[in-house]
């Protein structure tokens, strides 16, 4: 009797762990490494995995998932008609096979065209902000660069509590400035402010709802980084342009001599699958 009251316990408390361990989506493992894990580099794809699918669309976000990426990068503007579109450019031109600025097209009109992947036109959309965090939902983080006029982040932030993925967020401050505003707006949302020198990473530093600042290499200094993660925040750095542009001409070399800034535990690329795979060599030799 008492082996049968054992055996059902154990089984019952592995039913548990199991429905538990399901419940636990792919955002959540990233989020737990995000804020507890800071020797892990985290891998940031700029303006999504846009290498074999257009920038900033539905299938570029998909495969950022598919490839174990931790955080899309995206743009956000607004149309005439007041949307919210995931487009970089003021202009529809370069990425898709219509021309006109966003702010003076309609949803309909931007809808109506097509993206572009280099020269080739597909058969994807402009996404909208919406559907955008329904496709990220329990997926991936997503970096917010908001390009529209700063009256639109209201909209923004509705949509974002509206799907409850304020956890998900990271909203990409161009002025840390502006932190303690948007903070007090939506307090569960990560911010990162853009630091442009020494003064501003004290400056942030004060606020104590910062966790992840996004630092440029012109002030890079190991001990100023490493008071920064001393902090329990993370250093946000692009390996974009010069050091993506080392990778493509010689395999590892632009990711190694990025890494000599060691103080860094984000790194934002054009090169996502490059980076994780060399980020899991990288750990595997150690």
């Amino acid at each position: 009797m008492n082996l049968k009251i054992g055996l059902s316990t154990i089984l019952f408390a592995f039913l548990c762990i199991t429905q538990c361990y399901s419940q636990t989506t792919k955002a959540d493992s990233i989020l737990y490494d995000f804020n507890h894990r800071p020797e892990k580099i985290l891998v940031a794809a700029h303006r999504a995995a846009h290498q074999n699918y257009p920038e900033n669309s539905i299938a570029a976000i998909r495969e950022s998932i598919r490839m174990g990426i931790a955080i899309v990068e995206l743009d956000i503007r607004v149309t005439k008609d007041n949307k919210l579109v995931v487009m970089h450019d003021r202009t529809v031109d370069r990425t898709t096979n219509g021309s006109g600025k966003v702010e003076q097209l309609t949803f309909k009109e931007i809808r109506s065209l097509r993206l572009k992947h280099k020269d080739d036109l597909t058969d994807e959309q402009v996404p909208t902000l919406e559907e955008v965090l329904l496709e990220a939902t329990g997926k991936i983080l997503i970096d917010i660069d908001f390009k529209a006029a700063p009256k639109h982040i209201d909209k923004a932030l509705a949509l974002i509590e509206k799907h409850k993925m304020e956890d998900q967020i990271i909203f990409f401050l161009y002025d840390h400035k502006l932190s303690p505003k948007l903070h007090k707006k939506s307090p569960d949302i990560t911010i990162m402010p853009r630091a442009h020198n020494q003064s501003e990473v004290e400056e942030i530093l004060k606020w104590d709802y910062i966790k992840v600042i996004h630092v440029d290499e012109s002030f890079y200094d190991n001990a100023l980084m490493k008071r920064i993660l001393d902090a329990n925040v993370r250093v946000w750095m692009n390996a974009l342009g010069k050091y993506d542009t080392m990778e493509k001409t010689e395999r590892n070399s632009g990711f190694e001599a990025l890494l000599k800034q060691k103080n860094i535990n984000i790194i934002q690329t054009d090169l996502p699958e490059e980076l994780n795979n060399f980020l899991i060599n990288r750990k595997f030799k150690e």
